[in-house]
């Protein structure tokens, strides 16, 4: 059985007690504190997890080919040749079923998921609940570093997942075909407040659904059909694979594409360079309120 959404913490014992090929990558990180992702992985993991670092390995940067990245932002994507060459190095076999976790309320582990499948990778799914449900029924977690897998080639193929650019939905604001789902809470989206950006406020237009409404008191995606029934409210009769979703940066929207995924609601796309790429843009308009 191949997972490409969700994975749950029993259904991850039974992989591994079955001997299904598998790897798990632990995605934990904090915006403020970029040190604490690594050392949150060095103090406990799942045994076995590698570790991704949302900016060295999630990201461009300027050692990384920032001048072939595939969007803008605070966290631009690497281009797809360049992911797929750090998939390799890190000995990811095509075959393996992906599971990737963090200990952030699911914030940033979906950058993986969605990364995975924009080279094509079909079997990869968040671990609902992450590194505290885990925990929770006894897993196993280890400390310090894993033994790297020898250095693999990872085939690039054609992507199961869209992504849109900040020109191309420049383009389409106030088109009925686009409709923009911003996951940032109602204060930024509003724009009351913003932490980090240099500009406050939305695209014109935007919906807003903060990607925490996804999960539930136990810190578990709600059910399918919990979350279907609202997005069909949100969207009302808006298609799908016309919702692009952004947010500061195009991490914390990945749960929103996700959970439209697992509530059978497929296709919707990904501004991945979101608000800190557009509020940069003198072309660009803003909205508050």
């Amino acid at each position: 059985m191949l997972f490409t959404t969700l994975i749950s913490v029993a259904q991850l014992q039974t992989l591994r007690h079955n001997g299904v090929p598998h790897r798990v990558f632990d995605c934990s990180f904090d915006l403020m504190r970029p040190e604490q992702g690594p050392a949150q992985y060095a103090q406990a993991h799942i045994s076995g997890a590698s570790y991704a670092h949302l900016e060295q390995h999630l990201s461009a940067h300027s050692g990384h080919g920032l001048a072939n990245a595939a969007s803008g932002g605070r966290h631009p994507l690497p281009s797809r040749e360049a992911f797929a060459q750090w998939l390799g190095s890190i000995g990811l076999r095509p075959d393996e079923q992906v599971v990737v976790y963090d200990r952030q309320g699911n914030n940033f582990c979906g950058r993986l998921w969605w990364m995975l499948r924009w080279v094509g990778h079909a079997q990869v799914a968040v671990l609902d609940g992450g590194l505290q449900a885990w925990q929770a029924i006894g897993g196993t977690v280890e400390g310090g570093d894993e033994p790297a897998p020898a250095p693999t080639t990872f085939p690039l193929r054609d992507a199961l997942v869209a992504l849109r650019s900040a020109d191309t939905v420049l383009a389409h604001v106030g088109s009925p075909h686009q409709h923009l789902v911003d996951a940032r809470s109602q204060a930024r989206f509003r724009g009351e407040t913003e932490p980090i950006d240099p500009v406050a406020g939305h695209i014109p237009g935007a919906l807003n659904r903060a990607f925490t409404s996804n999960f539930g008191p136990d810190g578990l995606f709600k059910p399918a059909a919990v979350l279907r029934a609202e997005f069909e409210a949100l969207l009302g009769s808006r298609a799908p694979h016309e919702v692009v979703h952004h947010c500061g940066s195009g991490v914390s929207a990945i749960p929103n594409v996700l959970a439209m995924e697992i509530a059978g609601l497929h296709g919707s796309a990904l501004f991945a360079g979101s608000w800190s790429e557009w509020c940069r843009r003198p072309d660009a308009p803003v909205a508050q309120g």
